[in-house]
């Protein structure tokens, strides 16, 4: 799931090892501040099954558009050698799917560990990576693409459709 040689490299800035950074410590902390403290979002257990469903749907959803990607997809920013610009599928209602999975995961996990102050640990820190980790992908595909890639961005959101 890393660049190969062939491809188009340098494009990441570090966001990578920042965003691992972040997600690791965010959970860690965000699970420490649940087990020590108790600042409960909810009394009804129904919503910590939400949340798990969230966390659940999260992942699965999030594999399906990495498989959609196929070998397009990498960890690191990469343009790969003949890279195609992807807006069919869930490409069609957002422009980075990947990332809004990933954070209806996170959003799951805050969720179900009921605790409005690990929810704020564990899910703005990562919102915000993946916010600068999509300004340098939208960067690349611009650079890549030119007009095909902006006018793609005009009719799609960023990580919600018909919102954001």
């Amino acid at each position: 799931m890393r660049s190969g040689s062939a491809d188009t490299k340098g494009k990441d800035k570090k966001s990578l090892a920042r965003l691992w950074l972040v997600i690791g410590f965010s959970i860690f902390f965000g699970i420490y501040v649940s087990k020590v403290s108790f600042y409960p979002l909810y009394q009804s257990q129904i919503i910590q099954i939400i949340g798990l469903a969230f966390l659940f749907f999260g992942v699965i959803l999030r594999l399906i558009v990495i498989n959609s990607l196929g070998r397009y997809f990498t960890v690191d920013v990469t343009i790969k050698k003949d890279h195609q610009l992807k807006t069919d599928g869930a490409y069609q209602y957002v422009r980075h799917p990947s990332y809004s999975f990933s954070l209806l995961s996170f959003l799951g996990l805050a969720i179900i560990l009921n605790n409005y102050v690990s929810a704020i640990i564990i899910f703005v820190p990562v919102f915000l990576m993946f916010l600068y980790r999509i300004k340098i992908e939208e960067q690349a595909l611009t650079d890549q693409f030119g007009n095909d890639y902006t006018d793609y961005m005009k009719k799609t959101k960023r990580l919600i459709p018909f919102i954001y």
